[in-house]
């Protein structure tokens, strides 16, 4: 029963660093997707530029590819703020 109150003592202690941590992480996932939503842009941009005639491929695979990155960081999001007000 010692380690079990040691530990349950170690948990609560911590619970402040958990927090902080959640939300940072809430912050560094949303970032990342901007970073990462503004990169495949660019790309599209890009290579619409040097190939018009494929703009249609080039869209559709843009708008799959942000949504994946989307997803994750909704995913992200969410755990980190079940951390937070859990």
């Amino acid at each position: 029963m010692h380690l079990l109150t040691v530990l349950l003592q170690a948990v609560t202690d911590l619970v402040p660093l958990a927090k902080m941590g959640a939300g940072l992480g809430a912050g560094i996932a949303a970032i990342g997707a901007g970073i990462g939503i503004g990169q495949i842009g660019r790309g599209a941009v890009e290579a619409i530029a040097r190939q018009p005639e494929a703009v249609g491929d080039i869209r559709s695979n843009m708008i799959v590819s942000a949504a994946l990155i989307e997803g994750v960081a909704f995913f992200a999001i969410v755990v980190c703020l079940i951390i937070l007000f859990v």
